[in-house]
């Protein structure tokens, strides 16, 4: 086997001690980084004393004040709730979406914005009004979904006109179910 020899040390010159000039460079730093560092920690100080917490600067930031609209549709956005608004929407521009004949007649009531349904349910006056609003209802979901975004509503559910409900009278006998319990 060889032996290996180890490296000798390489004898460098030192570099030369600081002096004149250079004495002085690195003296003001230090005494920057200090000052600098006295500065910092009286700040915390004061600031603890007034408080504490984030100033607001010159500059924007998410603690400024805002408009009322931008504020709402700050809102809207985070917490998911665009559909429903835009629904709410469509509810209250009935008139402009449908015409005005057809919304003396048909009013909006419900809106389910379960993912698999997206129903429109809408209540009219008269069964005649009804069945005008069932023959229109594809092309009203197309003018829906223009406005409020593609798949928003699905179906249209049409209701008649509702009938007065059925009272009982005085003279009602014990345990009955009304006018269907005399039938077979």
């Amino acid at each position: 086997m060889s032996e290996q020899s180890s490296p000798q040390p390489v004898d460098r010159p030192a570099p030369p001690e600081p002096s004149g000039v250079d004495l002085a460079r690195v003296a003001l730093r230090a005494a920057k980084e200090q000052a600098k560092a006295r500065g910092a920690a009286a700040a915390q100080k004061k600031q603890a004393r007034r408080g504490g917490g984030l100033r607001s600067g010159a500059r924007a930031d998410g603690r400024d004040p805002m408009a009322l609209g931008a504020a709402i549709n700050r809102l809207i956005t985070e917490r998911g709730w665009e559909t429903p608004a835009a629904v709410g929407g469509v509810m209250g521009r009935w008139p402009q979406i449908v015409g005005e004949d057809l919304a003396k007649h048909c009013v909006p009531v419900k809106f389910d914005d379960e993912p698999d349904a997206r129903v429109l349910t809408v209540q009219c006056d008269s069964t005649a009004w009804a069945t005008q609003l069932r023959l229109l209802a594809p092309r009203l979901v197309a003018r829906l979904n223009e406005d409020l975004g593609h798949g928003t509503v699905r179906v249209i559910k049409v209701l008649g006109p509702g009938a007065p409900r059925r009272g009982y009278g005085p003279l009602r006998a014990p345990g009955s179910v009304g006018p269907g319990d005399t039938y077979g």
